[in-house]
Protein backbone atom coordinates (compact mmCIF):
# COMPACT_ATOMS: atom_id res chain seq x y z
CA UNK A 1 0.00 0.00 0.00
CA UNK A 2 1.52 3.41 -1.17
CA UNK A 3 2.16 5.65 1.58
CA UNK A 4 0.33 8.55 1.73
CA UNK A 5 1.15 12.60 2.18
CA UNK A 6 -1.02 16.37 2.10
CA UNK A 7 0.32 19.53 1.26
CA UNK A 8 -1.21 22.47 3.11
CA UNK A 9 -0.30 25.53 1.41
CA UNK A 10 -0.46 29.24 2.92
CA UNK A 11 0.45 32.55 1.62
CA UNK A 12 1.45 34.31 -1.72
CA UNK A 13 1.78 32.80 -4.89
CA UNK A 14 5.38 31.43 -4.76
CA UNK A 15 4.35 29.69 -2.15
CA UNK A 16 1.99 27.14 -4.44
CA UNK A 17 4.66 27.19 -7.18
CA UNK A 18 6.41 25.88 -4.67
CA UNK A 19 3.65 23.30 -3.43
CA UNK A 20 3.69 22.08 -7.10
CA UNK A 21 7.29 21.07 -7.24
CA UNK A 22 6.98 19.43 -3.31
CA UNK A 23 4.54 17.40 -5.09
CA UNK A 24 5.87 16.28 -7.85
CA UNK A 25 8.79 15.33 -5.83
CA UNK A 26 6.77 12.98 -3.27
CA UNK A 27 4.21 11.63 -6.30
CA UNK A 28 7.37 11.08 -8.26
CA UNK A 29 8.97 8.78 -4.60
CA UNK A 30 5.86 6.82 -5.08
CA UNK A 31 3.56 8.77 -2.55
CA UNK A 32 0.11 9.16 -3.01
CA UNK A 33 -1.63 12.58 -2.03
CA UNK A 34 -4.62 12.51 -0.31
CA UNK A 35 -7.52 15.13 0.11
CA UNK A 36 -6.96 15.87 3.96
CA UNK A 37 -4.55 15.65 6.75
CA UNK A 38 -6.99 12.92 8.34
CA UNK A 39 -5.49 10.24 6.18
CA UNK A 40 -2.60 11.28 5.34
CA UNK A 41 1.49 9.66 6.70
CA UNK A 42 2.91 12.42 5.62
CA UNK A 43 1.68 16.42 6.45
CA UNK A 44 3.49 19.07 4.72
CA UNK A 45 2.49 22.31 5.97
CA UNK A 46 4.29 25.27 3.42
CA UNK A 47 4.17 28.41 5.25
CA UNK A 48 3.81 31.75 5.36
CA UNK A 49 5.72 34.53 7.88
CA UNK A 50 4.83 38.00 6.43
CA UNK A 51 2.23 38.40 9.51
CA UNK A 52 1.71 37.59 12.99
CA UNK A 53 -1.61 35.85 11.85
CA UNK A 54 -0.02 33.78 9.06
CA UNK A 55 2.50 32.16 11.48
CA UNK A 56 -0.52 31.51 13.71
CA UNK A 57 -2.38 29.64 11.50
CA UNK A 58 0.68 26.85 11.22
CA UNK A 59 0.63 26.64 14.99
CA UNK A 60 -3.00 25.95 14.75
CA UNK A 61 -3.00 23.39 12.39
CA UNK A 62 -0.24 21.58 14.45
CA UNK A 63 -1.75 21.63 17.48
CA UNK A 64 -5.25 20.93 15.90
CA UNK A 65 -3.19 17.11 14.20
CA UNK A 66 -1.81 16.75 17.83
CA UNK A 67 -5.27 16.97 19.20
CA UNK A 68 -6.87 14.34 16.50
CA UNK A 69 -4.79 11.35 18.55
CA UNK A 70 -2.95 11.02 15.24
CA UNK A 71 0.77 10.90 15.29
CA UNK A 72 1.45 11.44 11.31
CA UNK A 73 5.23 12.79 10.10
CA UNK A 74 5.17 16.43 10.12
CA UNK A 75 7.50 18.75 8.09
CA UNK A 76 6.90 23.05 8.35
CA UNK A 77 8.35 23.77 5.26
CA UNK A 78 7.74 27.50 3.49
CA UNK A 79 8.96 30.73 4.60
CA UNK A 80 9.00 30.00 8.67
CA UNK A 81 11.30 27.14 7.96
CA UNK A 82 13.30 29.41 5.85
CA UNK A 83 13.47 31.76 8.52
CA UNK A 84 14.90 29.51 10.91
CA UNK A 85 17.12 27.66 9.00
CA UNK A 86 19.16 30.33 7.66
CA UNK A 87 20.25 32.16 11.06
CA UNK A 88 23.70 31.89 10.92
CA UNK A 89 23.54 31.63 15.38
CA UNK A 90 20.73 29.14 15.28
CA UNK A 91 18.70 31.13 17.62
CA UNK A 92 15.24 31.00 15.03
CA UNK A 93 15.34 27.44 14.58
CA UNK A 94 15.98 26.72 18.11
CA UNK A 95 12.98 29.03 19.05
CA UNK A 96 11.30 27.45 16.60
CA UNK A 97 12.30 23.51 17.35
CA UNK A 98 10.91 24.71 21.11
CA UNK A 99 7.64 26.10 19.88
CA UNK A 100 6.98 22.77 17.66
CA UNK A 101 8.56 20.03 19.26
CA UNK A 102 11.26 17.80 18.50
CA UNK A 103 8.86 15.58 16.47
CA UNK A 104 8.27 18.08 13.57
CA UNK A 105 10.80 18.33 10.76
CA UNK A 106 11.65 21.55 9.75
CA UNK A 107 13.03 21.97 5.96
CA UNK A 108 13.12 24.96 3.63
CA UNK A 109 11.28 24.48 0.59
CA UNK A 110 14.00 24.46 -1.76
CA UNK A 111 15.93 21.70 0.22
CA UNK A 112 12.42 19.54 -0.13
CA UNK A 113 12.22 20.57 -4.11
CA UNK A 114 14.34 22.78 -6.12
CA UNK A 115 13.73 24.34 -9.81
CA UNK A 116 14.89 21.60 -11.32
CA UNK A 117 11.65 19.19 -10.44
CA UNK A 118 9.15 19.20 -12.73
CA UNK A 119 5.84 20.75 -11.34
CA UNK A 120 2.62 18.62 -10.96
CA UNK A 121 0.51 21.86 -11.76
CA UNK A 122 -2.56 22.18 -10.26
CA UNK A 123 -5.91 24.55 -11.27
CA UNK A 124 -5.37 28.44 -9.60
CA UNK A 125 -8.53 30.68 -9.29
CA UNK A 126 -6.77 33.67 -11.51
CA UNK A 127 -6.67 30.81 -14.37
CA UNK A 128 -2.64 31.16 -14.81
CA UNK A 129 -0.07 28.05 -14.67
CA UNK A 130 2.86 29.50 -12.34
CA UNK A 131 6.57 30.10 -13.87
CA UNK A 132 8.80 31.30 -11.03
CA UNK A 133 11.59 32.79 -12.35
CA UNK A 134 13.45 33.82 -9.18
CA UNK A 135 13.25 33.34 -5.16
CA UNK A 136 14.66 36.03 -2.69
CA UNK A 137 14.73 39.62 -2.09
CA UNK A 138 17.75 41.78 -2.11
CA UNK A 139 16.02 44.62 -1.09
CA UNK A 140 15.60 44.47 2.85
CA UNK A 141 12.01 46.64 3.41
CA UNK A 142 12.64 47.70 6.91
CA UNK A 143 8.89 45.34 7.80
CA UNK A 144 9.70 42.69 5.44
CA UNK A 145 11.01 38.79 6.53
CA UNK A 146 11.68 37.72 2.63
CA UNK A 147 14.80 38.47 2.76
CA UNK A 148 15.71 36.37 6.04
CA UNK A 149 13.14 33.49 5.12
CA UNK A 150 13.70 33.13 1.47
CA UNK A 151 17.13 34.58 1.43
CA UNK A 152 19.08 37.16 -1.76
CA UNK A 153 17.44 36.80 -4.78
CA UNK A 154 18.76 33.82 -7.10
CA UNK A 155 17.20 33.94 -10.71
CA UNK A 156 16.53 31.14 -12.89
CA UNK A 157 18.13 30.99 -16.55
CA UNK A 158 16.02 32.50 -19.09
CA UNK A 159 16.62 28.99 -21.04
CA UNK A 160 14.69 27.10 -18.47
CA UNK A 161 12.09 29.44 -18.35
CA UNK A 162 11.59 29.72 -21.99
CA UNK A 163 11.66 25.69 -21.88
CA UNK A 164 9.22 25.65 -19.29
CA UNK A 165 6.56 28.10 -21.06
CA UNK A 166 6.95 25.71 -24.09
CA UNK A 167 6.29 22.92 -22.25
CA UNK A 168 2.75 24.77 -20.47
CA UNK A 169 2.09 25.05 -23.60
CA UNK A 170 2.15 21.86 -25.14
CA UNK A 171 -0.17 21.24 -22.34
CA UNK A 172 -2.86 23.63 -23.56
CA UNK A 173 -1.98 26.09 -20.48
CA UNK A 174 -1.73 29.12 -22.45
CA UNK A 175 -1.80 32.26 -19.34
CA UNK A 176 1.10 32.18 -17.89
CA UNK A 177 2.25 34.02 -14.63
CA UNK A 178 5.93 34.92 -14.09
CA UNK A 179 6.94 34.90 -10.42
CA UNK A 180 9.62 36.85 -8.17
CA UNK A 181 9.32 38.28 -5.08
CA UNK A 182 10.53 41.25 -6.54
CA UNK A 183 9.93 39.86 -10.28
CA UNK A 184 11.18 42.84 -12.56
CA UNK A 185 14.53 42.40 -10.89
CA UNK A 186 15.56 39.54 -13.08
CA UNK A 187 19.00 39.21 -14.51
CA UNK A 188 20.11 36.87 -16.98
CA UNK A 189 23.13 36.13 -19.48
CA UNK A 190 23.35 37.77 -23.41
CA UNK A 191 20.89 37.69 -25.28
CA UNK A 192 18.73 37.92 -22.47
CA UNK A 193 19.47 40.09 -20.07
CA UNK A 194 16.89 42.10 -18.27
CA UNK A 195 13.43 41.14 -16.64
CA UNK A 196 11.60 43.47 -20.21
CA UNK A 197 13.43 40.91 -22.56
CA UNK A 198 12.39 38.32 -20.59
CA UNK A 199 8.96 39.28 -20.60
CA UNK A 200 8.94 40.19 -24.25
CA UNK A 201 10.56 36.57 -24.98
CA UNK A 202 7.90 34.53 -23.11
CA UNK A 203 5.37 37.24 -24.92
CA UNK A 204 6.22 36.12 -28.08
CA UNK A 205 6.06 32.75 -28.24
CA UNK A 206 3.49 31.57 -30.31
CA UNK A 207 0.17 30.32 -28.35
CA UNK A 208 0.57 32.58 -25.45
CA UNK A 209 -2.70 34.30 -24.96
CA UNK A 210 -1.88 35.93 -21.91
CA UNK A 211 1.03 36.62 -19.66
CA UNK A 212 1.09 38.46 -16.16
CA UNK A 213 3.94 38.86 -13.47
CA UNK A 214 3.48 39.07 -9.80
CA UNK A 215 4.73 41.12 -8.07
CA UNK A 216 6.86 44.01 -9.35
CA UNK A 217 8.02 46.72 -7.25
CA UNK A 218 8.27 50.41 -8.26
CA UNK A 219 12.19 50.93 -8.10
CA UNK A 220 12.95 48.47 -11.04
CA UNK A 221 9.53 49.38 -13.24
CA UNK A 222 11.21 51.04 -15.56
CA UNK A 223 10.62 52.96 -19.11
CA UNK A 224 11.61 49.87 -21.05
CA UNK A 225 9.11 47.33 -19.19
CA UNK A 226 6.62 49.76 -19.51
CA UNK A 227 7.19 49.65 -23.11
CA UNK A 228 7.31 45.93 -23.74
CA UNK A 229 3.87 45.80 -22.18
CA UNK A 230 2.54 48.79 -24.33
CA UNK A 231 3.61 46.42 -27.57
CA UNK A 232 2.80 43.31 -26.75
CA UNK A 233 -1.52 42.79 -26.79
CA UNK A 234 -1.22 39.54 -25.10
CA UNK A 235 0.66 40.89 -21.61
CA UNK A 236 -1.19 41.55 -18.69
CA UNK A 237 -3.23 45.06 -18.33
CA UNK A 238 -3.75 44.18 -15.04
CA UNK A 239 -0.48 45.60 -12.87
CA UNK A 240 -0.15 44.94 -9.22
CA UNK A 241 2.15 47.83 -7.84
CA UNK A 242 2.86 48.13 -3.93
CA UNK A 243 2.65 51.42 -2.56
CA UNK A 244 2.39 50.33 1.34
CA UNK A 245 2.11 53.81 2.15
CA UNK A 246 1.10 57.51 0.79
CA UNK A 247 3.14 58.95 3.13
CA UNK A 248 6.83 60.08 2.25
CA UNK A 249 7.73 59.37 6.20
CA UNK A 250 6.56 56.33 6.46
CA UNK A 251 8.30 55.52 3.44
CA UNK A 252 11.64 56.49 4.47
CA UNK A 253 10.83 54.44 7.37
CA UNK A 254 10.31 51.20 5.43
CA UNK A 255 12.80 51.58 3.27
CA UNK A 256 10.91 51.63 0.18
CA UNK A 257 13.06 54.34 -2.09
CA UNK A 258 10.58 56.36 -3.44
CA UNK A 259 8.53 59.16 -2.53
CA UNK A 260 4.33 59.30 -2.73
CA UNK A 261 5.28 61.72 -5.87
CA UNK A 262 7.49 59.06 -7.44
CA UNK A 263 4.87 56.46 -7.57
CA UNK A 264 1.85 58.87 -8.88
CA UNK A 265 4.35 59.92 -11.54
CA UNK A 266 4.88 55.96 -12.51
CA UNK A 267 1.20 55.56 -12.37
CA UNK A 268 1.10 58.28 -14.68
CA UNK A 269 3.54 57.01 -16.96
CA UNK A 270 2.12 53.55 -17.38
CA UNK A 271 -1.72 55.02 -17.83
CA UNK A 272 -0.20 57.27 -20.62
CA UNK A 273 1.48 54.12 -22.52
CA UNK A 274 -1.19 52.03 -21.64
CA UNK A 275 -4.50 53.42 -21.06
CA UNK A 276 -5.94 50.83 -19.99
CA UNK A 277 -4.18 49.71 -17.35
CA UNK A 278 -5.75 48.52 -14.06
CA UNK A 279 -3.86 49.26 -11.19
CA UNK A 280 -3.54 47.06 -7.83
CA UNK A 281 -1.48 47.14 -5.16
CA UNK A 282 -0.02 46.14 -1.56
CA UNK A 283 -0.69 48.70 1.62
CA UNK A 284 0.18 48.45 5.22
CA UNK A 285 -1.69 50.19 7.95
CA UNK A 286 -0.92 51.21 11.20
CA UNK A 287 2.97 51.31 10.54
CA UNK A 288 5.29 52.22 13.87
CA UNK A 289 5.02 56.29 13.12
CA UNK A 290 1.28 56.38 11.18
CA UNK A 291 -0.07 59.34 12.73
CA UNK A 292 -3.51 60.93 11.62
CA UNK A 293 -2.33 63.09 8.63
CA UNK A 294 0.10 60.00 7.13
CA UNK A 295 -3.16 57.82 7.18
CA UNK A 296 -4.42 60.86 5.28
CA UNK A 297 -1.78 60.91 3.29
CA UNK A 298 -2.63 57.33 1.98
CA UNK A 299 -6.00 57.95 1.05
CA UNK A 300 -4.90 60.69 -0.66
CA UNK A 301 -2.91 59.01 -2.80
CA UNK A 302 -5.52 55.77 -3.05
CA UNK A 303 -8.07 58.54 -4.16
CA UNK A 304 -5.64 60.12 -6.93
CA UNK A 305 -4.39 56.40 -8.22
CA UNK A 306 -7.72 54.75 -8.12
CA UNK A 307 -6.47 50.84 -7.55
CA UNK A 308 -8.60 48.28 -8.67
CA UNK A 309 -7.53 46.24 -6.00
CA UNK A 310 -5.77 46.68 -2.39
CA UNK A 311 -4.17 43.91 -0.15
CA UNK A 312 -4.64 45.75 3.19
CA UNK A 313 -2.95 44.72 5.94
CA UNK A 314 -2.32 46.02 9.66
CA UNK A 315 1.36 46.23 10.33
CA UNK A 316 2.95 42.96 12.63
CA UNK A 317 6.46 43.27 14.03
CA UNK A 318 8.23 40.37 12.30
CA UNK A 319 11.50 39.00 14.22
CA UNK A 320 14.58 40.16 13.04
CA UNK A 321 13.95 43.14 10.58
CA UNK A 322 14.78 46.40 11.45
CA UNK A 323 11.62 48.04 11.93
CA UNK A 324 11.23 45.27 14.93
CA UNK A 325 14.49 46.15 16.46
CA UNK A 326 14.28 50.00 15.97
CA UNK A 327 10.45 51.31 15.71
CA UNK A 328 7.87 50.52 18.93
CA UNK A 329 4.70 48.97 17.46
CA UNK A 330 3.24 52.22 18.71
CA UNK A 331 -0.74 52.04 16.70
CA UNK A 332 -3.61 50.22 19.07
CA UNK A 333 -4.75 47.07 17.38
CA UNK A 334 -8.17 48.59 17.24
CA UNK A 335 -7.12 51.56 15.06
CA UNK A 336 -5.06 49.44 13.33
CA UNK A 337 -8.44 47.70 12.44
CA UNK A 338 -10.18 51.06 11.71
CA UNK A 339 -7.44 52.00 9.62
CA UNK A 340 -7.63 48.81 7.69
CA UNK A 341 -11.41 48.89 7.09
CA UNK A 342 -11.45 52.52 5.72
CA UNK A 343 -9.19 51.20 3.26
CA UNK A 344 -10.27 47.99 2.35
CA UNK A 345 -14.06 49.63 1.85
CA UNK A 346 -12.56 52.87 -0.31
CA UNK A 347 -10.80 50.22 -2.88
CA UNK A 348 -12.19 47.42 -2.81
CA UNK A 349 -15.99 47.16 -1.79
CA UNK A 350 -17.08 50.58 -2.84
CA UNK A 351 -15.68 50.55 -6.37
CA UNK A 352 -16.40 47.21 -5.95
CA UNK A 353 -20.49 48.30 -6.11
CA UNK A 354 -19.83 50.89 -8.43
CA UNK A 355 -18.16 48.36 -11.36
Amino acid sequence: MAKTFFIRTFGCQMNFADSERIRARYQKEGWQEVAGWHQADLIIINSCIVRQSAENRVYGLINQIRQSGRRPKIIVAGCLAGWARRDPRGKNLRQLQRRLGSDVAIIPNNELAGFEITPTRQSHRDGYAYIPISNGCNHFCSYCIVPYSRGREVYRPADDILREAHCLLSRGQTWLMLLGQNVNSWQGKKPIETFPQLLAAVAEISGVEQIAFLSANPWDFSDRLIKVIASHANISRQIHLPLQSGDDEILRRMRRGYTSQDYLDLVQKIRQAIPDAQISTDIIVGFPGETKKAFQNTIKVCRQVGFSRAFVARYSPRPGTLASKIYPDDIPPKEKKRRWRIIDKMINQDQKIAR
